[in-house]
């Protein structure tokens, strides 16, 4: 049974979102705070974490970049912020969705089942890969990615990005393939939310992120994966 924090000031909201993960089946926990979930999230391990982002003493964005050097948990923010240059900080932050409020407890739904499912998925992909001598090495069995023999901490999107360029070296992906396979079928965002988490994915892996030798733009159309003497 997966385990859900949600993080929210507004208690009506809690326990709307509350009582939906539970008619679905999902074991909850909540927090209204982010220091409260910062604590949940020290002593319980959770499947997925449902963040606001307008908190009474940390905001949203300060939780996640917390959360982020704990676990790689996936996270979908509840915002009132519908502008790009927010949605762009939290996924640079690491957020895996964003869902805008006022929003449809059953389309919050989908998107945790949305989310779960693709972080389920990758476990299944038991596989070890290694680029350039070693210098990038991806363990999709315990899904942790090195670089140079120092592990990189990557998000659950950012992985499963990076993992599926990488079976596929050479291969140019166009935004709308990446968004399909990484995000599915329900996706309803921005397709340049690919190239953020393409950014952020150079900032980790690459050792010159303006001059990239793994993950290389295709001009016009997205992305492909650079790598000699993959295994």
């Amino acid at each position: 049974m997966k385990s859900i924090l949600v993080v929210d000031d507004e208690k009506k909201i809690r326990e709307v979102v509350l009582s939906y993960l539970q008619k679905e089946g999902y074991q909850t926990q909540e927090a209204a705070s982010g220091q409260q979930a910062l604590e949940w999230i020290r002593r319980s391990p959770f499947d997925l974490i449902i963040l606001d982002l307008m908190l009474p003493d940390l905001s949203g964005e300060e939780v996640c970049k917390k959360v982020r050097q704990l676990s790689s948990v996936p996270i979908i923010m509840l915002t009132a912020k519908v502008d790009e240059e927010n949605r762009v900080q939290g996924l640079s932050l690491g957020a895996d969705d964003y869902v805008v409020k006022p929003f449809s407890p059953r389309e919050l739904m989908a998107r945790v089942k949305a989310v779960l499912r693709r972080s389920s998925s990758d476990e299944l992909l038991a596989d070890y890969l290694s680029f350039n001598q070693g210098d990038l090495v991806i363990d999709t069995l315990k899904r942790q990615v090195w670089k140079q023999g120092k592990s990189v901490s990557v998000t659950p999107m950012e992985y499963r990005l990076l993992s599926i360029l990488a079976r596929h070296p050479e291969r140019a992906f166009s935004r709308e393939e990446l968004i399909e396979k990484a995000f599915g079928f329900d996706f309803e965002g921005d397709i340049r939310t690919i190239d953020q988490h393409m950014k952020n994915l150079r900032a980790k892996i690459e050792t010159d992120s303006k001059h990239p030798a793994y993950i290389q733009t295709v001009y016009g159309f997205g992305y492909r994966f650079h790598g000699e003497d993959a295994k």
